[in-house]
């Protein structure tokens, strides 16, 4: 039975747990569990991170920790019993541990190191403060350790500021808001600026001494130098380094390192320096023999000197290497380090070039403790520390130092007889008052112990000699007096035995008889004679001596005429002894009661320091001497007080302050001073008003706070001994002394006077007081003594005097005093505080001090656990809400509209200043309570009053949401500021309900309201979502969602509103519109159904809602594009909406908007995810389009419209889509007009005139045409501009338009064009966007782009995508899957621009622009079987399904791709398909015959492969096949109606061979040598196949008539070549190559080698491989093979073919969708056969003679032969025709093709749109620019129709449509023309379009003008002339002619229409209105 459990409450996992037991929960090492119930060694509970889910696991896989349980019961929440600490460090450890991983994944590797080595660390030392064996001390340490830690990572991360107090985290709830700010502020504080240190310590450590020529041992000495004032600042460190220049000692590392301590601020100045002064010990000379003497001297050997300054700057790792300089003079050797300095160079020189010293010098700041603690290894390691000379800045109390400093400076000395001078070493002796040395009390400095004696330098041969060293002596206090110093000079002889003999000595005392030492300066030392050492060892005979010059008697002229003298400088730093004489005679003034007065007088002049050297005896001699005379000295002896007093307010002495108090507390025994202390401060009170001068008054006041100290403490020992006598008394003189200060501070007077001054001076003083006055009298006592001297100060003072600032300053230390927080006392000051603090804030003065008082009041309010106040703080909180809650609401808002001061410093200030007020407004709502706001409210007077007060209080609740009121990672903060704002807009809502409805309604005021709660639930600290699930968790636990709380709030006050809503439509719909688009669902449903209530209002007002629909629209764009919304919130809107408006009136309208904003929504939804990408791809312009066209033709918003189409036109030039570009903007250029009409700014548009607009816009299109090569719609810009420029007579600027017109018609000419390829892409299933899913669209590729680069592309664009693998049209399933599937395959373009196409004479380069541009429609083909299938000749039954795609726009245009609107299929049967296969393959010798007599070739191999192929083909059965197939007498019987079909095919049998005798002749005119067996066998191989078809003669037609190439007419153009028939005529051209044909095998019919260029008959697959090409599930539609090469016509059934091999480039080209070879689907193959219904009759010029099976060709590129000519065009280049006049040149009669009329096809239907695909093909590019005369048709080779791949190969066999979709009219079967037969105009093919049948339907499609001709070469009639046929393939006389189409215009007069405004069938948009005049 599962039992709750009591105790075993909260545990951590120790071991994983699966879960896979019934209802188990899985859980992992680490989790924190919370146990619910437990059962047999089972526990039921939930992980803390996942509460939701509860299960059961094992108890014996829990570590059960103690836990404290609030709420016990259902909702009970558990809380660890443990360090705090802890139990942070383990929940932001867990934080981090997820965010670390994010780190690896986003690259940010150094914070991702970082990071793991800070986490480990915190993980170590929690393990210690988890052990507990830690000291109390060092727990402190470690936590800080952790807590700095956590700080760090929390920084690093972006996480919150965690507000502590001693290490732990701070509940928000549990203290005041104003303590809360100020620990964040602290915190954030500490985390931007550290305070700069006062003192500062250099480290130094010496490493070597490099030098080349050493071999003697060094003394080395540093010591800091100021170079301003030429003085040491330090004593010196010495180091001793050995002959190699290494330390002596180098394991006591206290020898080598040294800590120059207590370097003030002030040091650390560019002209105070680090000299160094190297000292060698050994011969006098530097280069004298070893041998000559054995005694060492001290000499100089250099110095370095480097400045303090360069430390600041220079890297504190790197070593110092300084460069030593020796003297050029030893008499110098004093003063080289100022020469280094000075830079004086001819004093001093480098010692050797590469002598240097190396040194690690470091700065280090703060206190000695705190270096102590940072850097323990150095201290611990060993480090000696060397002072400085004197004290430091600060003195501490108890700091013990007795050093005497004495520098040897000089010497002037006799030569004694010698020829030369002497040279002089000092020897330093320290002797006691016995006479004994004192062992170890010389110093040379730190660093090396001290020695009994101290040997100076020797300078050779110098009687003046200048040392200029300093020796330190640490004499004990205890040993000073009677000790002296003695100096004995001994001259150190040069010669063998180099003795060192005494001739002298000088001594000095270190304490006079009187007790004071040895004065510090300079003193001239006698030279007393002595020559043996015997007569020093009585110390007692000298010491009666003189030993300075200064005290010798006046009678003594012996010594003083001596020249010899010594010379020293004496410096003592003592703290126990004084060289002050005045200092003496005042501490034992016992002994000399007559010079008191003296002594009392000369106190001030004393320095500082020797007083606090003896403040304790200092003081008791003090009040000693009032004890005794207070009548004679009272006065002396305060003045003397106070003195020392103020003596301990200097910064250097302040540390003092302590030993005085320690003084007053233990060792003051003053118990009748108080009587005469409280007199004498009466009196200097009562002189203030009328006395003159108020300095020394003024210094009596500053000390009032020790003096009270001082009257109170004596009191205390009075009462003491007496048992409390005299208590009434000292109560009166208190009372009176009070009344003499309120007396002085009630006198008004200036701000500048002196007494104000003084008063100033009191009131600073003041508050230090109440703390004494507390000792004695009662709280509440004191606290009048307080009120009363406060209330006395005038209160009319000037607002700028300086005594208001003090005042407030007072005021500021009473609140913050003891005494103010005990409630009794803070009742009777907090009046006077309010009355002051309402004075200053009203007139906005002084508001730091204001905010700090404030801060402080506020602090010590707390409610209780419960919730409830006290009765005292509830009064108090009432008074404060009454005085200061309006000022303080005003001074927040003042302060925030104010621009910022613009110093840091000043703006900090501000900052803090606002931050303060807020968290003061925070405190004071929190303390209030239903009965405060009930007060509040209605202590207002008038309604207007509390009108301005709710106004007030929003708008201060609007400024305290903003972001930037507090820093980005305090939310702790900015929780309880929301909690805060909600309840008191809760108690608010209340009164606006009451107050402001009905007939009282305020519109501002709600406004206020309504803005005030949108803009707080938007908030980015309230949107949880963002948050981890632990922080998430934290907050909903501790405050819920505060936005549910506010909607909710919103909701019920917009229903008490009434009819009053109207006010707010549509004001209010965008900020509600926002709160809807939050993430949170509770929050949705609470406020969507505002929106019908809206919808509701408004269409009672006005009868519609156009209003809300518009507002919706607008802001919906808006919100989205910022990132709010998402699909859920647009079901939710769409669901609750319309079950909203189920019952309405309006609902159909309702539902109808519904849609729309769902619509918009699902569009704008799909555009923000696309613009998240990083690339511009096709999705992100597409949506782009998709919203674009939703602005315009549903919404009809012109504004958001333009802004769209400028959003579409940057995502072009990003993707270098420059012609997509230029057809985009064109759609703003449409809207404008050529007017002067003024147009506002605009997104980068400035203000200008419509008509400057629309130039630059122009200008902007045509660079845009220019760069992505559209040329032609740059002209027609051109041109129209052109005109405007002529009309306002421009002449300037229509020359530059003109000249620009000229170089794009060059660029036509000149430059190539790479011709697209073109997809079909299917999007299916429910996880593509709303703009593709289940559509099918059409895609031009980029550059170069074929098709499995596409594939991939889109692949790439939809990750996860599914590639189908056939190209059938998709079932229902596919379309409602949950999943994305592409189909893509390529499709053929179909050109409108039929008549430039097909007229004579005109450049490829000008073709190949309508080729492909202005494409509406693209064509597909599927081969399949109908009924049985031959095995043995398949092409009986081998259909082909042919589809036709419409889109909705032409391409190119505004996208890339564009969906398709129409589809439409048509069957072609096998007869058409083998007549368009022939005519195809016939085309294609034409061409290349033609090409090869105009010598077009640079070689004949094109021409022989061709021939071979097809030759060989027809010979191995390739012809046959179609004669069993449509011969025989059973299918003519079958098929009656194809008779003449079946005769058309005999004919173009027929014609192929007439055409190959002919090329034969041509061929063997030009066939080099080494080829000629080739052609001997192609010509028995040719007589092969005339036999095997019957052919013995060519029938007359064939014979008589002439053959015409379709070369135009004899004119020639630039780069013409003469158009040559004749096999032997023909001159040599530019020579161009061919690309070679690929190779293909087949499997069944024969094994001999074909042409891979493939049969006549165009048919070349296998029999079997085409019964297998059926669609099938597993044919690719995405497949990579590549299709056969463009050269590759399907041929008829030939088996195997080998020719020669194929250019490279071509081999791999696809000629085939993508298909692979087997099962890819025959679609992808065969180019597209139309039905005969819907094709022209020969002499129209249609596609009839175009190959059947490229798949690149469309329809209209296909040239039909006109009676005269051939049609040799190819699809990529057209050749141009040749005129009849050529035709007279004699050629082979090679007969024109009869042409047929064919019967409509078998099957037509019109379905949904199927997938289809196309090959993608290149051009070759030709070497020269084609002229129109010329016979060429370069790309026949390469792209040639006749060309197509074999089965195996996955090649395209049945070839395409021999008649263009864009075809005139049908002729029917059996009409003839006449014989003579003109040929129809070019434009003829774009009248009509072909009869498809759709839908059962017969209407002829039209689609005239969709995309007009750019210019007037379309009007040029170029008609032919007819050619007479033979009667026998003459055709009937059409009645009428086809109807001519309209002409092309000549400007754009649609502005080349983009969209299908032209077509009559496409449903035209709703027309914008024309506002473009604001845009």
């Amino acid at each position: 039975m599962w039992i709750p459990t009591e105790h075993e409450k909260y545990g951590v996992v120790l071991v994983s747990f699966r879960g896979t037991v019934q209802h188990g929960l899985p859980l992992e090492i680490g989790d924190t569990v919370q146990i619910l119930e437990k059962c047999e060694g089972w526990y039921r509970g939930f992980i803390l991170k996942n509460p939701n889910v509860k299960g059961i696991f094992p108890s014996c896989y829990i570590h059960l920790k103690n836990a404290h349980v609030k709420n016990k019961g259902q909702f009970e929440t558990v809380i660890p019993v443990e360090d705090s600490v802890i139990t942070e460090m383990t929940s932001t450890l867990r934080d981090w541990g997820a965010m670390w991983k994010q780190l690896y994944v986003k690259n940010e590797g150094d914070l991702f190191h970082r990071l793991w080595h800070v986490m480990n660390e915190i993980l170590d030392l929690r393990r210690q403060v988890l052990v507990g064996h830690l000291t109390h001390d060092r727990m402190r340490d470690v936590k800080q350790h952790i807590t700095a830690r956590l700080d760090w990572g929390n920084e690093q991360l972006g996480l919150d500021l965690v507000p502590r107090r001693e290490f732990s985290m701070v509940d928000p709830d549990e203290i005041s808001v104003t303590e809360l700010y100020k620990l964040m502020e602290h915190r954030h504080r500490k985390k931007e600026t550290a305070a700069p240190a006062s003192t500062h310590h250099l480290f130094v450590h010496v490493k070597s001494l490099m030098s080349a020529n050493l071999g003697e041992e060094l003394e080395v000495f540093f010591h800091i130098y100021d170079g301003r004032e030429n003085r040491p600042l330090s004593e010196r460190f010495f180091v001793r380094l050995n002959k190699s220049g290494l330390p002596k000692s180098p394991e006591k590392t206290e020898r080598q390192c040294t800590l120059f301590v207590d370097l003030g601020s002030s040091d650390l100045r560019k002209d105070v320096y680090i000299v160094v002064h190297f000292i060698r010990i050994g011969r006098m000379g530097a280069g004298e023999k070893k041998n000559l003497c054995s005694v060492q001297y001290r000499r100089p050997f250099g110095c370095a000197v480097v400045s303090i300054a360069d430390l600041l700057t220079a890297d504190s790792k790197d070593d110092h290497l300084l460069k030593v300089y020796a003297c050029n003079t030893e008499s110098e050797w004093h003063q080289i380090h100022e020469n280094i300095i000075k830079k004086a160079n001819s004093r001093y020189n480098l010692s050797g070039s590469n002598t240097g010293l190396a040194v690690a010098l470091q700065l280090l700041h703060g206190d000695i403790e705190q270096l102590r603690r940072e850097y323990m290894v150095l201290f611990t390691r060993g480090v000696s520390i060397t002072r400085k000379l004197g004290f430091s800045d600060i003195i501490m109390p108890g700091e013990m130092r007795n050093d005497l400093y004495i520098t040897l400076e000089k010497g002037e000395f006799e030569k004694g007889g010698k020829s030369v001078a002497r040279n002089v070493e000092i020897t330093v002796y320290v002797l006691d008052i016995d006479g004994q040395i004192l062992k170890s009390h010389v110093a040379a400095g730190s660093g090396e112990p001290g020695g009994d004696e101290y040997h100076s330098l020797v300078l050779y041969h110098n009687n003046s000699p200048r040392w200029a060293e300093q020796i330190k002596l640490p004499i004990p206090v205890d040993m000073f007096r009677g000790s002296h110093v003695r100096f004995e000079f001994r001259h150190c002889s040069t010669k063998d035995k180099g003795e060192k003999k005494l001739f002298g000595y000088s001594f000095v005392p270190l304490m006079q008889e009187d007790g004071r030492t040895l004065p510090d300066g300079t003193h001239e030392l006698i030279i007393h004679k002595c020559e043996e050492n015997t007569s020093l060892a009585d110390c007692s005979r000298y010491l009666k001596l003189p030993f300075t010059k200064a005290n010798l008697p006046s009678n003594n002229q012996t010594l003083k005429g001596t020249k010899e003298s010594f010379w020293i400088t004496s410096f003592l730093c003592s703290t126990k002894l004084t060289q002050n004489g005045d200092m003496l005679d005042l501490l034992k003034w016992r002994a000399h009661p007559e010079r008191i007065n003296d002594s009392l007088s000369k106190l001030k002049e004393i320095d500082g320091s020797e007083i606090v050297k003896f403040l304790q005896d200092t003081l008791d001699t003090l009040f000693g001497i009032l004890d005794e005379s207070s009548q004679r000295y009272g006065l002396k002896v305060f003045d003397s007080l106070v003195h020392i007093i103020n003596l301990l307010q200097d910064s250097k002495f302040q540390h003092f302050k302590p030993v005085m108090d320690t003084y007053i507390e233990s060792h003051f025994a003053g118990a009748l001073s108080y009587r005469d202390l409280i007199k004498v401060l009466k009196w200097y009170v009562d002189r203030i008003v009328d006395a003159e001068h108020q300095e020394h008054i003024q210094q009596v006041l500053k000390a009032s706070e020790y003096i009270f100290k001082y009257i109170i403490q004596s009191r205390r020992l009075f009462s003491l001994a007496t048992g409390g006598q005299n208590e009434e008394e000292f109560r009166v003189c208190i009372h009176e002394l009070f009344m003499s200060i309120r007396f002085f501070l009630s006198q008004e007077n200036k701000g500048t006077s002196p007494v104000a001054q003084t008063q100033a001076v009191f009131l600073r003083t003041f508050p230090a007081i109440y703390s004494e006055l507390l000792k004695i009298f009662t709280i509440r006592e004191v606290a009048g003594f307080v009120r009363e001297t406060l209330g006395s100060l005038p209160a009319a003072i000037h607002a700028d005097c300086p005594l208001e600032a003090v005042k407030l300053q007072c005021i500021a230390k009473t609140v913050e005093s003891q005494l103010y927080i005990n409630p009794e006392s803070r009742c009777i000051l907090l009046p006077v505080v309010l009355r002051v603090l309402q004075a200053h804030m009203q007139e906005q003065r002084d508001l730091v001090m204001c905010a700090r008082i404030l801060t402080s009041m506020l602090s010590l309010l707390k409610k209780e656990e419960n919730g409830t106040t006290e009765p005292v703080v509830s009064e108090e909180v009432e008074l404060i809400v009454e005085s200061l809650l309006g000022v303080l609401l005003r001074t927040i808002l003042e302060i925030s509209n104010r621009p910022q001061p613009a110093g840091p410093a000043m703006r900090l200030q501000f900052q803090d200043v606002t931050g303060e007020f807020v968290a003061c407004l925070l405190a004071l709502l929190r303390q209030m309570s239903d009965r405060h706001y009930q007060q509040l409210l209605q202590a207002f007077s008038s309604k207007d009053d509390l009108r301005d007060y709710l106004l007030h209080i929003f708008t201060v609740f609007r400024i305290l949401i903003r972001p930037e009121m507090f820093p980005k990672d305090w939310t702790v903060m900015r929780l309880v500021t929301n909690n805060v704002i909600i309840t008191t807009v809760l108690y608010l809502s209340d009164a606006l309900r009451k107050n402001f409805l009905n007939d009282k309604f305020d519109y501002k005021v709600w406004d206020s309201y309504f803005y005030l709660s949108v803009i707080f639930i938007n908030q980015p600290c309230l949107q949880l979502e963002s948050f981890s699930p632990s922080k998430r968790k934290k907050i909903l636990e501790k405050y819920g969602d505060m936005r549910v709380m506010m909607g909710c709030e919103i909701f019920s006050m917009w229903q008490n509103l009434g009819e009053h809503k109207l006010n707010f439509i549509p004001a209010m719909i965008g900020p509600f519109l926002e709160v809807t688009l939050v993430p949170q669902p509770d929050l949705r449903n609470v406020m969507i159904p505002i929106f019908h209530d809206m919808m509701d209002w408004e269409q009672r007002r006005s009868g519609n809602f156009k209003q809300v629909e518009a507002k919706l629209i607008d802001k919906l764009d808006s919100l989205m594009s910022e990132g709010k919304g998402d699909e859920t919130y647009r079901e939710l809107f769409n669901s609750i909406l319309l079950k909203k408006i189920e019952r309405e009136t309006w609902r159909e309208s309702g539902i109808s908007l519904i849609a729309t904003v769902t619509r918009l929504m699902e569009r704008l939804l799909d555009y923000r995810d696309c613009m998240k990408l990083g690339e511009v791809d096709g999705k992100k312009i597409g949506c782009t389009v998709s919203l674009l066209n939703f602005y315009k033709t549903e919404l009809n918003k012109e504004e958001m419209y333009i802004r769209y189409i400028h959003k579409l036109y940057d995502l072009h030039l990003k993707a270098q889509n420059y012609t997509e570009a230029s057809y985009t903007l064109l759609l703003y250029d449409e809207l404008l007009e050529w007017s002067d009409r003024p147009l506002r700014e605009f997104l980068n548009y400035p203000m200008q005139s419509e008509w400057q607009r629309k130039e630059y816009l122009h200008l902007t299109i045509v660079q845009n045409f220019d760069r992505g090569k559209c040329w032609e719609n740059g002209i027609i810009l051109c041109r129209e501009l052109a005109d405007q420029y002529e009309s306002y007579y421009d002449y300037r600027n229509l020359s530059k338009m003109r000249m620009m017109e000229a170089s794009l018609y060059d660029k036509i000419m000149d430059q190539q064009r790479l011709e697209p390829e073109f997809f079909r892409v299917g999007f299916y299933g429910k996880k593509f966007p709303f703009f593709l899913r289940n559509k099918e669209f059409v895609c031009r590729g980029h550059d170069y782009e074929r098709l499995e680069a596409f594939q991939q592309r889109m692949l790439n664009e939809f990750p996860h995508a599914i590639a189908m693998q056939h190209v059938n049209q998709p079932d229902q399933t596919i379309y409602q899957a949950d999943a994305q599937y592409l189909q893509i395959y390529a499709v053929t373009p179909i050109p409108e621009s039929q008549d430039v196409l097909q007229r004579d004479g005109v450049p490829d380069n000008i073709k190949s622009f309508y080729k492909f541009n202005h494409i509406w429609r693209f064509r597909y083909d599927r081969p399949f079987h109908k009924g049985t299938k031959d095995k043995e000749n398949e092409f009986k039954s081998l259909w082909v399904e042919r589809t036709t795609l419409t889109l909705v726009q032409s391409l190119p245009g505004i996208s890339r791709w564009f969906e398709v609107e129409k589809r439409e299929l048509v069957e072609v049967s096998p007869l058409e398909n083998a007549i368009e296969v022939i005519e195809n393959k016939n085309l294609q010798l034409r061409t290349l015959i033609t090409q090869c007599q105009s010598r077009q070739m640079q070689n004949i191999n094109p021409l022989t492969m061709c021939l071979n192929g097809v030759i060989d083909a027809a010979v191995n059965g390739g012809l046959a096949r179609y004669q069993e197939a449509f011969f025989v007498k059973d299918y003519m019987m079958n098929h009656p109606e194809d008779g003449e079909k079946i005769g058309r095919l005999r004919e173009l049998m027929f014609e192929q061979a007439h055409i190959l005798e002919y090329g034969l002749a041509v061929h063997e005119k030009f066939v080099p040598q080494d080829m000629r067996p080739l052609h001997k066998k192609l010509v028995d191989q040719f007589h092969l196949m005339k036999s095997s078809l019957g052919i013995q003669e060519f029938p007359a037609y064939v014979r008589a008539s002439p053959v015409h190439f379709t070369n135009g007419s004899p004119r020639t153009c630039r780069n013409s070549v003469p158009s040559i028939i004749s096999p032997d005529g023909g001159r040599t051209v530019s020579r161009r190559s061919y690309p070679a044909v690929n190779r293909y095998s087949s499997s069944s019919l024969s094994s001999q080698a074909s042409n891979e260029v493939s049969n006549i008959t165009g048919q070349s697959e296998s029999s079997d491989e085409v019964f297998n090409m059926q669609p099938s599930p597993s044919t690719s539609s995405l497949s990579s093979n590549h299709s056969a090469s463009p050269n590759v016509t399907s041929s008829a059934p030939s088996s195997a073919r080998g020719s020669p091999q194929m250019a490279e480039k071509h081999k791999h080209s696809r000629e085939n969708a993508c298909l692979s070879p087997r099962e890819r689907p025959v679609s992808a193959i065969f180019p597209n056969p139309l039905d005969p219904a819907q094709r022209a009759p020969t002499h129209q010029i249609g596609d009839t003679t175009l190959p059947r099976s490229d798949p690149n060709l469309s329809a209209p590129d296909k040239v039909r032969p006109t009676p005269s000519s051939w049609s040799l065009d190819s699809v990529k280049e057209r050749a141009p025709s040749f005129s009849d006049s050529v035709g007279k040149l004699l050629c082979p009669p090679v007969p024109p093709r009869p042409p047929y009329s064919g019967s409509s096809a078998k099957n037509m239907r019109s379905q949904s749109p199927v997938p289809s695909s196309r090959s993608p093909q290149k051009t070759t590019v030709p070497p020269f620019t084609p002229s129109p005369t010329e016979c060429q048709s370069t790309s026949l080779v390469s792209n040639s129709p006749v060309l197509s791949g074999s089965y195996s190969s996955g090649i395209s066999s049945l070839s395409r449509c021999s008649v263009s979709e864009a075809s005139g009219t049908e002729l029917p079967a059996g009409d003839h023309p006449p014989h003579p037969l003109p040929p129809p105009p070019p434009s003829s093919s774009s009248s009509t379009l072909p009869n498809s049948v759709s839908s059962g339907s017969d209407e002829p499609v039209r689609r005239e003008n969709k995309t007009p001709p750019p210019y007037s070469v379309y009007e040029r009639n170029n008609p032919r002339r007819p050619v007479p046929l033979p009667h026998s393939l003459s055709i009937p006389p059409q009645a009428d002619p086809p109807a001519l189409p309209p002409k092309p215009h000549q400007l754009r007069t649609g502005s080349m229409k983009l969209d299908g405004s032209a077509d009559p069938r496409v449903p035209r948009p709703r027309p914008l209105p024309r506002k473009v005049s604001q845009l």
